[in-house]
């Protein structure tokens, strides 16, 4: 016999995106969510790493903006995509990696350039293992379980053999942020 949720997934816990299909399409909660969550990021209640991420829709043309953790390592900037082939992630494959970010309310143009699958892992155990809010070191168990299907003390080894399911970009500087607000 299956337990009915009382409550949509990810409302008060995690969404397992660890499953291992081409797309999985975030829970309504969470599609709510992404509209008002920018308005926290502006008063500067979101951790310094939250960035928002502006592309152009591959159908409408229309800007789809979405928060995403970045990611540094040894002074390189990443993005990595939780859910796999995402919307976010196909969008920007069809933008040839032209994107706007907003962090610590500067905006600034950027490239996306895709990690090859090889160099995925090293950068996905540096998502799990970043540090917390407050500069603290720590292991986020249950983002290395939802969202990766992976334990937290996994390595990077282990790490590779998922790798090819989680899209990675880095982050490159784009035109100047006027120049391409033109």
């Amino acid at each position: 016999m299956t337990r009915r949720r009382l409550l949509p997934e990810g409302f008060f816990g995690p969404v397992e995106y660890a499953a291992r299909t081409p797309y999985r399409r975030p829970p309504r909660f969470y599609r709510r969510l992404q509209s008002i969550a920018p308005f926290f990021r502006k008063l500067g209640m979101t951790p310094g790493y939250v960035v928002e991420l502006e592309v152009p829709g591959r159908r409408t043309g229309q800007p789809r903006r979405t928060l995403l953790v970045r990611t540094d390592i040894q002074g390189e900037h990443y993005l990595v995509s939780l859910a796999g082939e995402s919307e976010w992630v196909r969008n920007v494959r069809a933008a040839d990696g032209q994107v706007m970010l907003t962090s610590d309310q500067r905006r600034y143009a950027a490239h996306l350039a895709e990690v090859p699958v090889a160099q995925r892992a090293e950068i996905i155990y540096a998502y799990v293992h970043r540090p917390s809010p407050r500069g603290r070191p720590m292991v986020r168990t249950a983002e290395a379980r939802h969202y990766f299907g992976i334990e937290p003390d996994a390595t990077v080894e282990e790490i590779a053999a998922i790798a090819v399911n989680y899209p990675v970009f880095r982050i490159e500087p784009g035109l100047a942020a006027t120049e391409a607000q033109r």
